[in-house]
């Protein structure tokens, strides 16, 4: 007769993804609005930032909007040029760039104006800047104090003061409400500061403020990291299956991390005692990461999961050893060898590494 086996087994949330921070502090930041003649947003053209000083370049995208935005430039002064499919539609020379944010927009229909009067700006065309200038001044300092929020918080979270940071990053989304990166930090010190707490009821409550932020950060700007981060504060929180859409939503957003996010989703699953589905989550963990030990690890303990008796002896699924074998072949002194190498002794499996040499297991 046949018996299932039941395995307990242990697996540790793989910790969220970081990423880079929106507000850089020893590099500026540039953005803009591209019009043409009309006034109608330039979508899918090119602005080339080009440093005088060393020639680097910075190609960046307009997007639907005719809008362009990039982080990490160097500061200097730097010639800007405006393509669309090849062409040159205008040029600025010798912008500067500081370590705040730049701004620089082309308006085709007022530099041609411009242009065609072959004088100098006109006082509404001077009022207008006046104005431009004011309300990038405006956007430097909010720029600035929230980049001290953000260090404050990450000098808390390091210390271990979640309140702190809770606090600090609560009154950065007071002042700034549609930054992105603002909303997943808060969601993160809730995450993080829910795993401390020994009342059942408050650890509950700061992983729904963990949700509800991470949610509010994907809504600006949909990352594979934030929906990373949601859907662990939803594993944690008892949301399995919210934790696996969420994962996949993860994937889809950022497909070159997809591995890491399967791999998270394994986790949960294992944890949750899904044994099916776990396998079919490392599998994908594998197609898109060949070399990931782990994967294989963690497939070959789900595949012991379902393993059965035939007599005193223990009968593993096909493709089980492999796993294991395949792991140690990949991570031979890995933190999950030895285990790797019990479990190929609990089925009477051949361990077999990396070298192509073969040793019987003990019985």
């Amino acid at each position: 007769m046949k018996k299932r086996f039941a395995i307990i087994m242990l697996v540790s949330l793989v910790a969220g993804l970081c990423v880079s921070p929106a507000f850089a502090q020893a590099t500026g930041s540039v953005k803009g609005v591209a019009k043409d003649v009309q006034g109608n947003p330039i979508a899918g053209a090119t602005v080339e930032w080009r440093s005088v000083e060393t020639g680097r370049k910075y190609a960046l995208k307009t997007n639907n909007k005719g809008e362009y935005f990039s982080l990490g430039i160097q500061p200097g002064k730097y010639n800007v040029v405006l393509s669309k499919d090849g062409k040159e539609m205008f040029h600025f020379n010798n912008v500067p760039v500081s370590l705040e944010e730049t701004a620089l927009d082309f308006d085709l229909k007022k530099e041609q104006s411009q242009a065609a009067q072959g004088q100098g700006v006109n006082p509404e065309q001077l009022k207008q800047m006046q104005e431009q200038q004011a309300k990038a001044q405006k956007e430097q300092l909010t720029v600035k104090a929230l980049n001290e929020k953000l260090a404050a918080s990450n000098q808390a979270i390091q210390a271990g003061d979640y309140e702190q940071a809770l606090n600090i990053l609560k009154e950065a989304t007071q002042m700034d409400a549609t930054r992105d990166l603002l909303w997943f930090k808060l969601g993160d010190a809730y995450r993080m500061s829910a795993t401390k707490q020994t009342d059942p009821a408050e650890k509950q409550k700061r992983f729904e403020g963990a949700i509800e932020s991470y949610n509010k950060a994907i809504a600006i700007k949909p990352a594979g990291a934030y929906y990373n981060n949601l859907a662990e504060a939803y594993a944690k929180s008892g949301k399995i299956d919210d934790a696996i859409k969420t994962y996949a939503l993860a994937a889809q957003a950022d497909p070159a991390n997809a591995a890491q996010y399967s791999f998270n989703e394994g986790a949960v699953l294992t944890n949750a005692g899904k044994v099916d589905d776990a396998i079919k989550a490392f599998d994908k963990v594998i197609a898109a990461d060949p070399n990931k030990a782990d994967a294989y690890y963690w497939k070959g303990v789900n595949l012991i999961g379902k393993a059965t008796l035939k007599g005193d002896k223990m009968v593993a699924p096909e493709g089980t050893a492999e796993m294991f074998n395949k792991y140690l072949e990949l991570a031979p002194t890995g933190p999950f060898a030895e285990p790797a190498k019990q479990m190929l002794s609990s089925i009477g499996a051949t361990i077999e590494t990396q070298f192509g040499k073969k040793k019987s297991s003990k019985k």
